[in-house]
């Protein structure tokens, strides 16, 4: 596909917003954010300002100076993995309130392109299978893989809370096997070299949440603070609370953790012992500030928090909260009354 004019990539046409949770991402994976902008024409006043925009030009100086910086080539999926409605600017109450499947999927797509508008999709559906196929309408290049990469980590990370499984297929090369990609999305299966970037979502059996708990939580999780980047942090120690904000549940253990960072369990212990914390300890301090802000913000029963932040009944989830704030969850929702 030919380049887009010279004009069009100079059009402002992409919250700053994505470019600033970019930049953290990088930061915490230990790049300079100084060498991140260096010679990409983005500047640090323009990430720090909640109204600016970017231009395609931009965001492809941007992509180009990073990709290479990256070193992992799965880094730019688990990016995406990281652009949940919240980070798109969206809330998704008329996303995920919707029980018609296709409506449902058709709204993702739809937001999807409002909020990231620099590749387009095609949507189609057989039964209860739906497909999206991504389409590139500014002549990319090189630049198309990692961007592609993106997409789907945020398809992937939004259509999970309809969908269980899910193929997805790249139109080039990768020099990870699928093993190493499962370790970013155990739900998927990964296909390179296809003829086509698309990704297939199977949806029989696998309804859209009748209730409204699903909704309070996102809610809450949108008005948590983006934690800002701390240099003195230990790289390891960032990815582990990241992996662990975005599931705090019962799947949330060491054996998994180390399993998605590629080393053993034993290892990841000694480095977090030699970083000064522990899983444990990063796990229930992540899990105390969900729960207080969904104790604070929802009225979702405790013994769905409780199950939602891996406690097995409500019991265990009191008794854990009393150790961490000195108050029972009771107490925090009847002073919200």
């Amino acid at each position: 596909m030919e380049t887009s004019s010279p004009i069009a990539l100079e059009v402002p046409i992409i919250s700053a917003r994505y470019a600033r949770r970019f930049v953290r991402f990088l930061e915490g994976k230990g790049v300079k954010r100084q060498a991140i902008l260096q010679d990409t024409g983005v500047t640090a006043e323009q990430l720090d300002n909640p109204d600016a925009s970017l231009s395609m030009k931009a965001v492809t100086e941007l992509l180009s100076k990073a990709e290479w910086l990256m070193g992992d080539e799965r880094a730019p999926f688990q990016f995406g993995q990281q652009l949940d409605l919240p980070a798109h600017g969206l809330l998704g109450f008329a996303v995920l309130g919707q029980e018609n499947p296709r409506r449902l999927i058709a709204m993702i797509v739809q937001y999807l392109r409002v909020g990231l508008p620099l590749m387009d999709m095609e949507l189609s559906s057989t039964g209860s299978t739906f497909r999206i196929r991504l389409i590139d309408t500014w002549g990319l290049g090189e630049l198309r893989p990692c961007l592609t990469k993106i997409y789907m980590g945020s398809i992937q990370r939004i259509s999970a809370q309809v969908c269980s499984h899910f193929s997805i297929h790249f139109d080039f090369p990768s020099q990870s096997g699928p093993e190493q990609w499962n370790l970013l999305a155990s739900d998927c299966d990964f296909r390179f070299n296809a003829p086509f970037s698309e990704v297939t979502m199977p949806l029989s059996g696998y309804p859209a949440r009748g209730d409204d708990a699903g909704l309070e939580f996102l809610l809450a999780r949108s008005r948590f603070p983006e934690p800002q980047p701390d240099a003195t942090l230990d790289e390891t120690v960032v990815q582990v609370r990241e992996m662990i904000m975005s599931q705090p549940g019962r799947p949330c253990t060491t054996e998994n953790i180390a399993r998605r960072l590629g080393i053993s369990p034993r290892s990841l212990r000694q480095h977090l012992a030699a970083a000064g914390t522990s899983f444990r300890q990063l796990r229930n301090d992540i899990r105390e500030h969900f729960a207080t802000l969904y104790l604070s913000d929802t009225s979702v029963p405790l013994e769905s928090i409780g199950e939602k932040l891996g406690f097995s009944d409500q019991a265990s989830f009191t008794k854990a909260y009393r150790a961490w704030t000195g108050k029972t969850p009771g107490d925090v929702r009847r002073h919200r009354r």
